[in-house]
């Protein structure tokens, strides 16, 4: 699907793909932050819009505009300063584009994920970006009065992402008892033993974990408890494209030499190669089946279902040569 970023005025929002990093996780005893996998799929989770300017922001508690002072530097452009527009401590960025989605699709507003900000907080909104030809402001509300708030240039001020309009309201929520399936009900139980007999373990005998064994890996690496892959889509990485210039009427066009990137683990790329040499091997009347079997793992890895085709028959087509030296 294509999300477009039609600009104003001649100027372009600085956007890049979200950013998996966060200081504070960083600061984590060995980044330990960054093993939840939730929280990292989190922050990459669409789209940053930077900051273009640096200033200060106080807010004296009152509603009205001017209780909100804002330290721009002089001779900032007006549409890259932010303004007091709202009162009520708000501090509000003009957003120099307007952005479309397809038909169906809206576009999710607020602040960047797992990113605090101390004495201000950013308010999130969600907006019909199909059909709607008006832009928006991203708006942060201060929370403390006579508190000053620093904003740097480049630091993220608006994070986005389009989500389906309709899809909440087909969704039947309902309360179900975890015995009516007993092989979920086990596979819990499993975990809840395992998890506990390892917070144990881990209290008792931390200093004697290295630091690459001091947590359990499944759900990263999208297996259940009989360390099988449960769907093949499982993603550890998730990596946005960067918004692309394109010249008026000008299609965009693939380069179909750059690399693929692809988004896995070792050990799981180490299983699927050992099972694409082994398949490829006793090739003879090699089933349909075990050809689309080959096909949907190297396509979990992050390659297309083209791609992982001609990655297939480029191999088997090898074989062949290789025989016949």
């Amino acid at each position: 699907m294509e999300l477009i970023c039609y600009l104003l005025s001649g100027t372009q929002p600085n956007i890049r793909p979200a950013e998996v990093t966060r200081e504070w996780m960083d600061a984590t005893q060995q980044s330990y932050a960054h093993r939840c996998l939730p929280l990292s799929i989190a922050n990459a989770h669409g789209w940053e819009i930077l900051n273009p300017v640096a200033f200060d922001a106080i807010w004296n508690g009152g509603p009205n505009r001017e209780d909100l002072v804002l330290d721009v530097p002089p001779g900032t452009a007006e549409n890259g300063a932010p303004v007091s527009f709202f009162g009520e401590g708000v501090v509000t960025f003009h957003i120099n584009g307007l952005f479309r989605t397809p038909p169906g699709w809206n576009l999710w507003v607020g602040g960047s994920p797992n990113r605090p900000k101390d004495g201000i907080y950013a308010l999130t909104g969600v907006i019909e970006t199909d059909w709607s030809p008006y832009s928006f402001t991203m708006n942060w509300r201060l929370t403390r009065r006579n508190h000053r708030v620093h904003f740097e240039a480049g630091e993220p001020i608006c994070f986005i992402f389009p989500v389906q309009r309709a899809v909440l309201e087909t969704v039947a929520p309902r309360f179900v008892p975890i015995e009516c399936e007993p092989q979920l009900a086990a596979h819990h139980a499993a975990w809840t033993q395992s998890r506990a007999e390892f917070n144990r373990m881990l209290r008792e005998r931390h200093e004697l974990l290295p630091a690459a064994q001091g947590w359990q890996r499944r759900y990263f690496r999208g297996l259940d408890m009989t360390e099988q892959p449960v769907v093949t889509d499982h993603l550890s990485k998730l990596r946005t494209a960067p918004f692309a210039l394109v010249a008026q009427d000008a299609p965009a066009v693939p380069d179909l030499n750059a690399p693929v990137t692809l988004q896995t683990d070792t050990a799981t790329l180490g299983k699927v190669i050992g099972a694409l040499a082994g398949a490829v091997e006793k090739r003879t009347d090699m089933p349909e089946a075990t050809r689309e079997g080959l096909v949907r793992q190297l396509a979990a890895l992050g390659l297309g279902e083209s791609e992982a085709a001609e990655v297939l028959w480029a191999a088997l087509e090898q074989m062949d040569r290789e025989a016949s030296d």
